[in-house]
């Protein structure tokens, strides 16, 4: 029974697993989709949220935040001159899961994560 577990593991160290969060989190916000396993977007979804409604106060404070877990500067970049002032009025939901059906190989779940206009 999976009572009171939070996260997903991925059979990773968890060094590697945040590396892989990050990475997927400044792809989302670069390309604003993404193709990835359904588990792995539920597990980023809420960091992207995260990062969307830092963009959104502009402070420095969140600025360095986001400098700080992205891996691109002009992704932190976009963050605040084009995606927080877009969901400015949104009170949160900034992202979509659209399931695409099973991967050819071994038949994981692929869905497209992406950002809502």
């Amino acid at each position: 029974m999976r009572h009171r577990v939070l996260s997903r593991k991925f059979d990773r160290p968890t060094d590697q697993r945040l590396a892989l969060f990050r990475g997927l989190v400044t792809d989302l916000l670069r390309y604003e989709q993404l193709r990835t396993t359904e588990a792995k977007a539920k597990a980023i979804r809420g960091l992207a949220e995260k990062m969307i409604t830092l963009g959104k106060s502009g402070t420095l404070p969140a600025r360095r935040r986001v400098l700080g877990y992205v891996y691109d500067k002009d992704v932190a970049r976009k963050v605040f001159d084009e995606l927080g002032p877009r969901y400015a009025d949104r009170p949160g939901g900034y992202t979509r899961l659209v399931r695409l059906g099973p991967r050819n190989g071994d038949g994981a779940p692929i869905v497209q994560i992406e950002l809502i206009q």
